[in-house]
């Protein structure tokens, strides 16, 4: 078992952490593929504490290298761009196209994914493998995905239109590229 510690190993433990977020976030595709929402929402929030979980195994034990942050940000994409989108698509928006302005609900999914992918890319490009910033520049991307479950949440209340939901998902993709610093935990 001393592969788990192995630095270059690439299914050490803090690796192998980061497999069962992206192993979380396919699940949670398959629920949402099958409308089955309460699975979906289990197994996004535990790639979520998988995501919590692997970087602070990779630091206490020195596990940190540059396959883990490209790894990292490939679970991210996934768990925390993907599947939130998907999450909105499947809950709110699917069957109501039509009836949308088309054009909003295709220009807000793809400009939040695109703003996730983008922002996970600088990230990788700024990052020193085994350094934490102070701060995060722009929301990170598990933020990101908190705040469209809180817009998710909300519309469910009935307080908020379909539309809106659509305008936060352009607002909430904007702050993940923009200037804002968010403190690191």
């Amino acid at each position: 078992m001393t592969f788990l510690f192995n630095k270059n190993n690439h299914f050490n433990l803090a690796n192998t952490v980061t497999f069962f977020n992206i192993a979380s976030g396919i699940l949670a595709i398959y629920f949402l593929t099958h409308n089955q929402f309460f699975g979906a929402a289990l197994f996004a929030w535990l790639a979520g504490g998988f995501d919590i979980l692997d970087g602070k195994i990779a630091r206490k034990y020195n596990l940190s290298t540059d396959f883990g942050v490209q790894l990292d940000s490939y679970a991210d994409f996934l768990s925390f761009v993907i599947v939130p989108t998907m999450f909105i698509y499947f809950a709110i928006i699917d069957g109501k196209e039509l009836i949308l302005f088309t054009p909003l609900v295709v220009f807000a999914f793809i400009f939040y994914i695109i703003s996730g992918l983008r922002r996970l890319i600088q990230f990788n490009l700024n990052a020193d493998v085994g350094e934490v910033e102070k701060y995060f520049t722009g929301i990170p991307t598990p933020l990101g995905a908190i705040l469209l479950w809180g817009v998710y949440l909300i519309w469910l209340s009935g307080f908020i239109s379909e539309e809106f939901v659509l305008i936060s998902m352009i607002i909430i993709g904007y702050l993940l590229n923009s200037k804002i610093k968010i403190p690191h935990p």
